[in-house]
């Protein structure tokens, strides 16, 4: 906790001596005159009207005080000038890392307010005062990331990573930017280094997961997301990925058993009520069809966003799962659900339809 700072309150009388002791820099405090702290407070200090700060209002007489006790005249009082050497008050260390803790506490305050790049300058400041402090850095990478600045993130993830090698977190989100900005290739690594160091992480598993389809790596994508639905049961997206990659390896019951089960966890899940109606009607068979047009209805209500291919690649959908999606939506009995969806898409980015 840093410390508070501020004026002193009460009536107890300040000591002038006490005061310039504090305002010194330690070598020299030892130095001031023991007749001075014996001074009367009245020639030395007096309250503004108003206010009530106290002001030196005796220069003369506190000069001479302090020039005698340096041993060191005023000039034009019959010695040499003697001048003292210039000097810098640098807080100790203890100081500093409390002043960088308690403004690291206020930018994380305002981060979980949302006001992240409010947050970004204060953390730049904790870096400064502590920079040999792993959590600054942190703080200020996921304050940078949530303010859309994922290169000025991943520099401070960086100087983290220098000071704290063995911080699992750390790993995890260079690995988490890298997925973000499209370059897998350098996530998995990171993201494999991270579960290294936190192998019960069941989110890092899912990014794992994510990226290595983005590799078109399946298999090994299944395990990941198999691990992460292990260590969290309700990890409805987990297993929802699960059935992504199984039905582009064209286990398609595997994949509607998968979906069956987020629904049960998610009901209102959209991606997942769509993907079940595609698959539904891959199966074929009239009832098959009854419930997905049904479903698809439902899914485009509920986001109109997967009516658009594009918005689904991204969600990572396969080929052969966007294909038949595609077919389904193209069913006479979808018209008015699609034509209704297409009107209100809005994904981030998207500024045009481009139809299912």
């Amino acid at each position: 906790m840093g410390r508070r700072w501020g004026f002193r309150s009460g009536l107890r009388a300040v000591n002038p001596a006490e005061r310039l002791a504090e305002a010194l820099p330690p070598n020299l405090a030892a130095l001031l005159p023991a007749g001075l702290a014996q001074a009367n407070p009245a020639l030395l200090v007096a309250p503004l009207p108003r206010w009530g700060v106290r002001r030196l209002v005796a220069p003369a007489l506190l000069g001479a005080a302090l020039g005698a006790g340096l041993g060191v005249g005023l000039i034009g009082a019959g010695n040499p000038a003697r001048a003292l050497v210039p000097y810098v008050y640098l807080p100790p260390a203890r100081e500093m890392e409390g002043a960088g803790l308690g403004i690291a506490q206020a930018a994380a305050r305002l981060l979980r307010m949302g006001q992240a790049e409010d947050a970004a300058r204060l953390a730049q400041l904790t870096v400064r005062l502590i920079p040999n402090d792993p959590r600054g850095w942190i703080l200020l990478a996921e304050a940078e990331l949530r303010s859309n600045h994922p290169d000025q993130a991943l520099r401070a993830l960086a100087q983290a990573k220098q000071l704290e090698p063995g911080n699992a977190g750390i790993w995890l989100a260079e690995g988490s930017l890298a997925l973000r900005k499209n370059d897998p290739a350098k996530a998995v690594p990171l993201l494999r280094k991270g579960l290294e160091l936190d192998p019960r992480n069941s989110g890092a598993y899912f990014d794992l997961g994510n990226a290595q389809i983005m590799l078109n790596q399946l298999a090994p994508a299944l395990t990941s997301f198999e691990r992460a639905s292990k260590l969290r049961p309700d990890f409805w997206e987990a297993i929802n990925n699960q059935g992504l990659v199984l039905f582009e390896q064209g286990r398609l019951e595997e994949a509607l058993l998968r979906w069956r089960q987020v629904l049960t966890i998610k009901p209102d899940a959209a991606e997942t009520t769509l993907a079940m109606a595609a698959g539904l009607e891959a199966k074929g068979g009239a009832a098959n069809h009854s419930e997905a047009v049904r479903l698809a209805g439902k899914a485009l209500a509920e986001d109109p966003n997967y009516v658009l291919d594009s918005f689904r690649k991204e969600q990572l959908w396969g080929e052969r799962l966007r294909a038949a999606t595609r077919a389904l939506l193209a069913q006479p009995e979808l018209k008015a659900s699609v034509d209704r969806a297409g009107a209100n898409a809005s994904p981030p980015g998207e500024r045009t339809t481009d139809g299912p």
